[in-house]
């Protein structure tokens, strides 16, 4: 239902971002940097990938810039050069299940290619103070991260997946995820944002180099690769 339902949102969505008053923009190579998460949830453990999207865009002096931007279901911010490379920051305002629409329509609004579309989003197999690049694959299980799977028609996107951890005792992982992060979690956050900001310059820096072909990109993803920072500050939950 939820993959139907993506594909109808993008099909009747589509034709107005390609053919209407928005401003398209294909010059030079172009990198969408998503933060996943829920709107109107900010501050909760499914939403950490929002609130690396915002700490990455204050660390740049971006953070006055967000807008809303209707085309594409978002609020975006354009960014000429970030480490070499000319950046969107999109922050979908659709629900997590159905974010890949958002994706997919800025994605063609800004002319990028799935292969420089960075996922930022929760984790629940990595304790909170973890955090990886993941080079494609399958969503795990990820909401969200299906959603962009299946209106990117690839799996080749890389990801930055932020650990929130499992929930313990009797409580649903779905009230979990929704839930905010507890106090003492929160005296790690600070830090776990800090690294994901770091991880995404450093992504953007290497990736300012030629991408591989796409043809390579399935087989390059199902090796399930991932590229974790050495030990630091930020502490395991």
């Amino acid at each position: 239902m939820q993959r139907v339902l993506s594909r109808v949102l993008l099909r009747q969505t589509s034709r107005p971002v390609m053919d209407g008053g928005a401003e398209t923009h294909s010059e030079g190579r172009r990198k969408l940097v998503v933060g996943l998460g829920n709107p109107g949830l900010d501050g909760t453990r499914h939403s950490v990938g929002m609130a690396v999207l915002a700490a990455l865009a204050a660390r740049l002096g971006l953070a006055e810039r967000w807008r809303g931007d209707k085309h594409v279901s978002g609020e975006v911010i354009v960014s000429e050069h970030v480490q070499r490379v000319h950046v969107v920051l999109l922050r979908p305002r659709l629900l997590m299940n159905i974010n890949g629409v958002s994706v997919a329509k800025a994605a063609g609004k800004y002319g990028v290619k799935p292969e420089d579309v960075l996922l930022v989003h929760d984790d629940l197999d990595k304790p909170l103070g973890k955090v990886a690049i993941k080079h494609g694959g399958s969503a795990r299980g990820h909401n969200g991260v299906r959603s962009c799977i299946d209106c990117l028609q690839t799996d080749m996107m890389p990801r930055l997946r932020v650990g929130i951890g499992r929930p313990t005792g009797k409580t649903s992982v779905e009230r979990y995820v929704l839930s905010r992060f507890s106090s003492e979690e929160q005296k790690v956050l600070s830090s776990v944002l800090a690294q994901s900001v770091d991880l995404l310059l450093s992504q953007l820096s290497l990736d300012s180099q030629p991408s591989p072909r796409p043809a390579e990109g399935r087989r390059a993803a199902q090796k399930g690769k991932e590229r974790e920072p050495p030990d630091s500050a930020a502490a395991q939950s």
